[in-house]
């Protein structure tokens, strides 16, 4: 028997469980090391991000402008009253300008907009600085805007301009200080790699302002009035996720006539308006994301015309902003 036990293959053939266990082990420490260098590596990535997203808010933004002087007359002030409730101002700033908090998703991530009255921090902008910060999003001090949809009202004219700071100019001073932008660790990291950009980024720096148009319901002024819809939709208005958005807002929707267009709802001018003015769809369902509380402040004109440019912009799959 103990000449069988001695012979090489039995006991090679008794030893192989050990054998086996001791090269199992040996993978599962490689593994786990190997899972743990990845998270290390993980971790030193978004760090390094999140110190470029920082220093990238800190840098220098240098445009030049004119300056353009601000609306004192009546006319000139109501319109921009008008713009100021219709085009997005009144959203995030507040009715009385004071500013609010729009985004504040639980996670980390805190969005509130300045007060932006005489008695606020940009009670001493001159005409130069505020045509800096709505046409190219970036303030007084150089700094770029972090959320400001300044690729909207990068094509305001000079008059719309020097109406809605017109109109700023005359609310009566409020409380309220600078913005807040508190950001998670992830969104610092996507700002630092350029995948989410600030307001500044978006725009061409370089074009002329947009030349007046006069106000009717066609799509010359329609595709105008659009220019408010660029900063959620994008500029081929064919939607798809809104940069810098919370995770758990939609989509934005395809508003071209290409694959997958929310626009085929609407088969009539007025079908649309009903939208923009009651924040729902034709089968009743509420839209989660959209700025109506400006939208039902459209005129009819602007609204009209807004649906006759859009039945006209070339077809674009959805999502491909």
């Amino acid at each position: 028997m103990c000449g069988v036990l001695d012979s090489p293959g039995v006991l090679d053939y008794y030893q192989l469980p050990l054998l086996g266990g001791s090269v199992m082990h040996g993978w599962v420490k490689r593994l786990g090391l190997g899972l743990g260098l990845l998270v290390v590596l993980g971790v030193a990535i978004l760090m390094f991000a999140s110190m470029l997203g920082q220093r990238k808010r800190e840098r220098s933004v240098d445009v030049a402008v004119q300056g353009v002087a601000w609306a004192t007359d009546a006319t000139g002030v109501e319109r921009g009253h008008y713009l100021y409730r219709s085009r997005g101002c009144a959203e995030c700033h507040g009715p009385d300008g004071s500013g609010r908090e729009f985004i504040n998703d639980g996670k980390g991530m805190r969005i509130r907009a300045p007060n932006i009255t005489v008695g606020g921090p940009v009670g001493h902008y001159t005409a130069q600085d505020w045509e800096r910060v709505v046409r190219h999003g970036v303030k007084a001090n150089g700094r770029a805007v972090f959320i400001m949809p300044s690729e909207d009202y990068n094509r305001f004219t000079d008059a719309d301009l020097a109406a809605v700071v017109g109109y700023v100019r005359t609310i009566a001073p409020r409380t309220g200080g600078e913005a807040v932008v508190e950001l998670p660790l992830p969104v610092k990291a996507l700002y630092g790699l350029g995948v989410i950009r600030d307001a500044s980024e978006k725009i061409d720096h370089h074009l002329p302002p947009a030349q007046p148009v006069a106000a009717a319901v066609n799509a010359q002024h329609g595709a105008y009035v659009a220019n408010m819809c660029i900063g959620c939709h994008g500029p081929g208005l064919s939607g798809g996720t809104i940069p810098g958005g919370p995770p758990d807002w939609p989509a934005a929707a395809n508003l071209t006539p290409g694959a997958g267009s929310a626009m085929l709802r609407y088969g009539d001018a007025n079908t649309f308006v009903a939208m923009l003015r009651s924040g729902k769809r034709p089968d009743g369902s509420g839209i989660k994301v959209m700025p109506f509380q400006s939208l039902r402040e459209l005129n009819d004109t602007d609204a009209h015309a807004l649906y006759t440019f859009l039945k006209t912009v070339p077809p674009r799959n959805a999502g491909q902003r």
